[in-house]
């Protein structure tokens, strides 16, 4: 019989989770400076101990995080391409492009060896979309594999795997800093507002995203599986006055609140403030999410449609200290039988 390949992966030595990325999104920001809390104390009572992960705690946009707001100039989250991050800085330059160059040094370089091994970057959407992972990957065994431990962890929350197909040197947010990397979006919530439901539903995320690197470090062999993985095909923006560029209609009523229900052509899709329905013209169904996301308005975005497809991941474990050193110098085998 044979035998199913195990694919052998670096350790996770370094992990950051990260929070207030938008300052507004506030499960994130007190997660974090809870953690901060418990991280304290532990030192203080305890003695300090080789850990098998070290976890980087960041509020990543303290000024934005202070006033209560998405983000002080410019949108923190989109300021993390090669381009932004190599290059120079004006004396007029936005606090976030300045933030996002410490913090590519803090959790970076952003593609270079020494940067940490994986980000979480942890979000709130206005959108009924449950725990979502965004990620610029639909192959990375890291956060497919978390993935399917968080699914398999409970039942009771929503979960959905969102694939952005960005190159990689394209990608623009804090999560591809890391060799690994994704965003955890919870929601519905306000922006300014922490809900307890939503708040217990990201650090129990957290918490068991952080138990799996833990058993992932420890050597055991990761069964393999299947994921359906929703790789966004295309925005869609509200309908506009064609003189003031002013929308003209909200989100039809049927669809409000239907995050990943697959939308057909001809299911209703706005409705004007004079009443109008106004249908689907897509040539296939698609499944929306960010229906009616509070942030995206500013970005002339109403919501997004996906494709969803079953991805098979392989089993994985971690490498032994010699197929590390094997892979560095560029002669190792991931694979094993």
């Amino acid at each position: 019989m044979e035998v199913d390949k195990v694919v052998c992966l670096p350790r996770l030595s370094r992990v950051a989770v990260c929070g207030g990325t938008h300052g507004n999104e506030l499960s994130g920001v007190y997660l974090v400076r809870e953690l901060l809390k418990e991280e304290k104390k532990a030192m203080e009572e305890e003695e300090e101990e080789e850990k098998p992960v070290s976890v980087v705690l960041v509020l990543s946009n303290p000024w934005a995080i202070q006033q209560c707001r998405r983000y002080v100039k410019t949108d923190l989250n989109r300021c993390f391409t090669h381009a932004s991050l190599n290059g120079p800085l004006s004396d007029s330059a936005p606090y976030e492009l300045i933030r996002s160059k410490e913090l590519n040094t803090l959790l970076g370089p952003k593609g270079s060896p020494e940067a940490v091994d994986l980000v979480c970057d942890l979000h709130n959407t206005t959108a009924n979309m449950g725990l979502c992972l965004i990620a610029y990957s639909d192959c990375d065994w890291i956060c497919l594999h978390t993935f399917k431990h968080l699914q398999a962890s409970t039942s009771n929350i929503p979960m959905r795997y969102i694939h952005f197909d960005v190159p990689k040197e394209e990608s623009y947010s804090l999560d591809s800093v890391g060799k690994h990397g994704f965003a955890m979006e919870i929601g519905p919530q306000p922006h300014g507002v922490v809900r307890s439901n939503i708040y217990t539903a990201m650090k129990f995320g957290v918490q068991h995203m952080l138990d799996w690197v833990r058993f992932f470090n420890s050597g055991t062999i990761i069964e393999g599986g299947f994921v359906d993985v929703f790789t966004m095909v295309k925005h869609i923006d509200y309908p506009r006055d064609s003189e003031t560029h002013n929308i003209i209609a909200a989100i039809h009523p049927q669809l409000q609140d239907r995050d990943f229900c697959l939308l057909h052509p001809e299911d209703p899709l706005f409705q004007t403030f004079s009443g109008e329905t106004l249908r689907y013209k897509g040539k296939e169904p698609l499944y929306p999410f960010f229906i009616n996301e509070c942030a995206y308005y500013e970005k002339g975005i109403a919501l997004s449609l996906a494709r969803k497809r079953r991805v098979m991941i392989p089993a994985i474990r971690v490498q032994t200290e010699q197929e590390q050193q094997a892979s560095e110098q560029g002669f190792g085998s991931e694979e094993e039988e």
